[in-house]
């Protein structure tokens, strides 16, 4: 192997170990945070199974910001549907051995990739323009913003101009990292500063605003049922801290007495 290629193989292996660790960490802490109080926003399910259907909307569809802002919703979609189909289509570069003839499905996913720079520009404009989302917005947004379209840019030049690059050689590597197979990569440049942005992505992942993607399943104006009225909530510590207070309550009056 190259030293190029031994750099991007130690340099995949080290994102991804930074990537699970750190989304592990974060889903940890999202999950004991506590949440003491009833907080579900307008139009609220009263069951589970609402609020299950209420999180499938999100999801799927970015309904809460569809209501808040219609130019908003189009280029935030417009940038998650892109990349979903984009990833499902590099999919086939990972997978060892021959490809499955499912694979040949996803070929025409191969266009949204111009969804997904659109959405990322449109997004872009808005920081740069909007002044309100300007006044909040910190060097790491425009950061993340920059990142990502130079990986699609040059995604989308490798796909459709005469820029290609050795899509065998890409495959052998990429299978490679999977299979502990490890093999050379191709050196043109636009694909080194493709995949060195992506591997970078990855690590900065878990410390990053891009951390929405899991924390939206923890939000508890979006999880929580309104039955407010039927059941008391309240949180563990919440429940220890009452009871133990009940207890200092009980020996302090007993005292006096």
């Amino acid at each position: 192997m190259s030293v190029i290629s031994i750099f991007f193989t130690a340099l995949f292996y080290i994102s991804l170990i930074v990537f699970l660790v750190g989304m592990a960490r974060k889903i940890y802490q999202f999950w004991i945070t506590p949440v003491p109080l009833k907080i579900p926003t307008a139009p609220t399910p009263l069951t589970q199974t609402g609020v299950v259907m209420r999180m499938m909307r999100e999801v799927a569809l970015f309904e809460s910001l569809f209501k808040s802002n219609k130019w908003i919703w189009l280029f935030g979609w417009l940038f998650h549907f892109g990349l979903l189909l984009v990833l499902i289509r590099h999919i086939r570069y990972f997978w060892p051995g021959d490809l499955p003839d499912i694979f040949l499905l996803t070929q025409p996913f191969k266009y949204a990739a111009f969804a997904m720079v659109i959405g990322l520009i449109g997004l872009m404009l808005r920081r740069i323009f909007v002044e309100r989302i300007r006044y909040i917005s910190a060097p790491s947004d425009y950061l993340m913003l920059i990142m990502l379209i130079i990986i699609g840019v040059s995604g989308a030049v490798m796909t459709f101009t005469s820029s290609h690059t050795d899509i065998i050689m890409v495959k052998e590597f990429a299978s490679g990292l999977v299979s502990f197979n490890w093999a050379n990569l191709p050196t043109e440049v636009h694909f080194l500063v493709h995949i060195f942005l992506v591997f970078v992505l990855m690590a900065v992942f878990p410390i990053s605003k891009l951390l929405h993607v899991p924390g939206i399943f923890f939000s508890p104006t979006r999880n929580q049922v309104d039955d407010a009225r039927l059941k008391r909530h309240i949180s563990s510590w919440a429940l220890k801290q009452e009871q133990e207070h009940v207890t200092r309550l009980e020996q302090t009056l007993g005292k006096d007495e």
